[in-house]
């Protein structure tokens, strides 16, 4: 099946298309679907209790599929979140000569017979993209040898894991959130332009495309938000996970007013407009970071007793 706007191959029964955001659906179930809408929109104006996971599914359901019980199975290995909360760590068991990439630096251990190569994904250009990115300009592929072989990855900051089973989709994500990836995904940073690094995301952005596991990482805890159609939401930009390639969003202060912005305690804000879904971590690690500056002492700068020999 291929998209009638940009003839992307998308599978069967799938709402909008993971590379220009087109939707799929017949005019019936469109008609359906508005109407769905249409009720939904009236009981939360008339202020009923409901979320968008019991309107429209479980957190398994939509465009960022994920089981609740944090494991999956592969092409040729697979996977489970163990310990999923603040200290969350992704294992992967790998079938014989089955391989999987993470980002450098992710790996907490292997099986002995796992080979780790370490390559410039995307050649000379696609590595000085990644450094200005922000990212290593390497990227880590393990390899079981002769074998079965397992490998467990973990981000550098606490936060939970999540893994997400792209079926022909895109994503945005953050660079500091992404983990690991089958090999088949295509992982490309792409130029953000002035309003990312404004935002604090630097000036690229990693988007991500196919079908197969993808590994997301988080600060703080991962909560999904999804948009009706023509439904605006503002979020953080230091909050921000990853989010559907197709959803316009624009950046701007949250309160109006230099001045108030500044009393505000927040910076710029990222303006989505649904439809589309959104990830969302609990914590921001920059906030994070000034909250402990206060503590470490600036340089050249000494606390407490000291002994020169």
């Amino acid at each position: 099946m291929r998209c009638p706007r940009c003839q992307n191959e998308v599978l069967p029964n799938t709402r909008f298309c993971g590379a220009c955001g087109f939707e799929l659906q017949s005019l019936a179930q469109q008609h359906s679907f508005s109407s769905t809408q249409s009720q939904q929109q009236a009981a939360f104006a008339q202020g009923a209790s409901y979320t968008r996971e019991e309107a429209q599914g479980s957190k398994s359901q939509g465009s960022f599929r994920f089981d609740e019980d944090g494991q999956g199975v592969g092409r040729g290995y697979t996977w489970k979140v163990l310990y999923p909360g603040a200290f969350a760590l992704a294992l992967v068991r790998l079938e014989p000569e089955q391989s999987i990439c993470a980002e450098s630096g992710a790996m907490v251990s292997m099986s002995a017979n796992v080979e780790l190569q370490s390559q410039m994904k995307g050649g000379l250009l696609g590595a000085l993209k990644r450094v200005v990115g922000g990212e290593s300009a390497f990227i880590s592929t393990f390899t079981a040898r002769g074998a079965t072989g397992e490998v467990t990855l973990a981000p550098g900051t606490p936060g939970d894991i999540l893994g997400i089973e792209m079926q022909n989709q895109r994503f945005l994500v953050q660079s500091s959130s992404y983990l690991a990836g089958d090999i088949t995904l295509q992982v490309d940073t792409k130029f953000g332009g002035i309003k990312s690094w404004l935002a604090g995301e630097g000036l690229f952005l990693l988007e991500v495309s196919g079908t197969g596991l993808l590994l997301l990482s988080s600060f703080g805890s991962v909560h999904k938000k999804i948009l009706l159609p023509g439904e605006k939401y503002v979020v953080d930009t230091g909050h921000l996970i990853a989010w559907e390639s197709h959803i316009p969003y624009t950046l701007r202060k949250v309160a109006r007013g230099l001045f108030r912005s500044f009393l505000s305690g927040e910076g710029l804000v990222a303006e989505f407009t649904g439809p589309g879904e959104i990830l969302i971590q609990t914590r921001n690690l920059e906030a994070f970071a000034g909250l402990l500056k206060p503590f470490f002492p600036s340089q050249g700068e000494s606390r407490g007793f000291g002994i020169d020999i």
